[in-house]
């Protein structure tokens, strides 16, 4: 055999080679429809779901929450607690890395909690460090931040000390407010450090490119401790706002996975593919806030009457086609630690009797028939499931009380800034997920110094007291009794209106491996891979 000839075989058997490895080597890519374009990837400034699903690809707290919903180590490898539970002592991961390279160390999370409780950041979740020794303090301007309960014993060992022992206080450490921030980037970069080719992470992908209201790319990260476990290469986010046009390219294949759907289509998806859709029951609440600094919405009366009139079942059954619950109380069922919720008064009485007795207060309080004129307007984030309930609401409160209802709806992301901001307004749509759970996490939206989430700006010194209260207890079953004490005083005075127990809406893909539902609506990229 010539030398040719023996190079054309070599040639030819390597070329066999390479096309059978290439679809092994083909790029994973997972394309996520995130329902919503992010405000901001500040960790300081996010508040809202769909901003944490992207954050949490692109930096890991000192713990995260596992495919399944399950509290396991993240930055961290392990921790120890003191027998007070005041004192936790973490364990960084020698192998934890920035995206350049650079190590994970006990002064990167120092530094980015103090930034979080400056308050020149203003972050509005700031009141989710709380517990840390003197974070309130800090964050009110009484005390400077190097006084926070926080210290690095070496470059890989964190003391963080608590106010009071915080049963959840693992759990809080996942959340986007507790993600690390590389200081010297932030430095360098100012508010620029969010931005691709700046932003320095310590999750499993790093950002690569992000048009705003078009996508956002991450690819995976070659540093992250875990790479080895990591198997896509790629994550792309659409911010489909429209959930119709969302669910059509999801039909068509160009979407993996889709977070949020029309509940009228629920029907006809599962009638195409039961397996793909994905609806799980949330610790998460959807209700109705009123802005209490404003007439007649200031009248405890005005708003027991509205939220008397509400048909819930109507709402569960026709307006989300069963997908969700009828609720009366403002944290949901199903928490372990606090049992069953402290309901309004009004839960067990049949809707005719809600809607007589709501007549009668309105009467009272001077609305309604023969009295002063209803004008109540409805604020919604644009969704088509919120205004199919918004109109629903409005016809109710129309038919009961003669109200003049209209209705506004903004993008999510101008929503709520509307109401963090502390814009006013008469009733708005609003919900909460659990960042944790337990129920403190429902009922502090509603403490007065709550400036961010207490979008009413409710009130109640009784309340604020019970609160307080809760906090110092460390025996379960008497802080589980404070607790429903001061459920029991929002659902008096109605600052807000649960209308019903939400649920998460996923479309899944066969070929997306990894999945898993569960209450927390924690889905890290990390542990998805496609097989085609």
């Amino acid at each position: 055999m010539t030398l040719m000839k023996l190079n054309l075989r070599a040639a030819l058997l390597l070329g066999s080679l390479m096309l059978g490895a290439s679809p092994a080597l083909a790029e994973m890519v997972l394309h996520r429809g995130n329902s919503g374009e992010p405000q901001t990837l500040d960790q300081s400034q996010t508040s809202i779901d769909i901003e944490a699903f992207v954050l949490k690809d692109l930096y890991e707290g000192l713990t995260v929450y596992d495919a399944n919903g399950k509290i396991v180590p993240g930055a961290a490898e392990s921790w120890k607690v003191s027998d007070d539970g005041l004192v936790y002592t973490f364990k960084i991961r020698d192998s934890a890395k920035w995206s350049d390279g650079s190590p994970v160390v006990a002064e990167d999370f120092i530094f980015s909690m103090r930034r979080e409780e400056d308050p020149k950041t203003a972050a509005g979740y700031a009141n989710i460090l709380y517990p840390i020794k003197n974070a309130e303090a800090i964050n009110k301007g009484t005390l400077p931040v190097d006084q926070l309960g926080m210290k690095a014993i070496d470059d890989k060992t964190l003391e963080i000390t608590l106010e009071h022992p915080t049963p959840f206080f693992i759990e809080l450490l996942s959340h986007q407010s507790a993600l690390p921030i590389n200081k010297a980037s932030f430095e360098k970069n100012g508010a620029d450090f969010v931005k691709p080719g700046k932003l320095v992470g310590n999750g499993a992908f790093k950002l690569v490119e992000h048009v705003p209201n078009d996508h956002l790319t991450v690819v995976k990260n070659e540093h992250y401790w875990d790479a080895a476990n990591v198997k896509l290469d790629k994550v792309i986010f659409y911010p489909l706002e429209d959930q119709a046009a969302a669910v059509r390219r999801y039909e068509a294949g160009e979407l993996d996975l889709v977070y949020n759907f029309a509940s009228d289509q629920m029907e006809r998806l599962r009638a195409a593919n039961a397996k793909q859709v994905h609806v799980t029951p949330a610790f998460a609440t959807y209700y109705y806030p009123f802005d209490t600094r404003t007439e007649p919405f200031n009248d405890v009366r005005v708003r027991r009457a509205l939220s008397m009139s509400v048909d819930r079942d109507f709402l569960a059954k026709e307006i989300f086609n069963g997908s969700k619950l009828p609720v009366y109380s403002l944290v949901p069922p199903g928490l372990q630690n606090y049992g069953e919720p402290s309901k309004a008064d009004f839960a067990d009485m049949s809707q005719l009797d809600r809607e007589d007795k709501a007549i009668e207060l309105m009467k009272e309080a001077g609305y309604g028939e023969g009295g002063k004129p209803l004008n109540i307007e409805i604020r919604y984030n644009t969704n088509p499931n919120h205004q199919k309930a918004a109109t629903a609401v409005a016809d109710m409160w129309k038919k009961t009380f003669g109200a003049n209802v209209t209705l506004m709806n903004l993008d999510i992301s101008a929503h709520y800034a509307y109401l963090q901001e502390g814009g006013k307004f008469n009733v708005a749509r609003a919900g909460w997920t659990a960042d944790y759970a337990d129920a403190e996490n429902f009922l502090n939206l509603n403490v007065s110094t709550n400036k961010t989430f207490n979008y009413g700006h409710y009130e109640n010194p009784e309340f604020d007291a019970l609160m307080k209260k809760s906090y110092q207890e460390r025996d379960p079953a008497a802080r589980s009794k404070i607790l429903h004490e001061a459920e029991a005083l929002i659902m008096r005075d109605q600052p807000i209106a649960p209308l019903v127990n939400d649920a998460n809406f996923w479309l899944v893909a066969d070929k997306v491996k990894g999945w898993g539902d569960n209450g927390n609506n924690e889905h890290l990229s990390k542990y998805l891979s496609i097989e085609e």
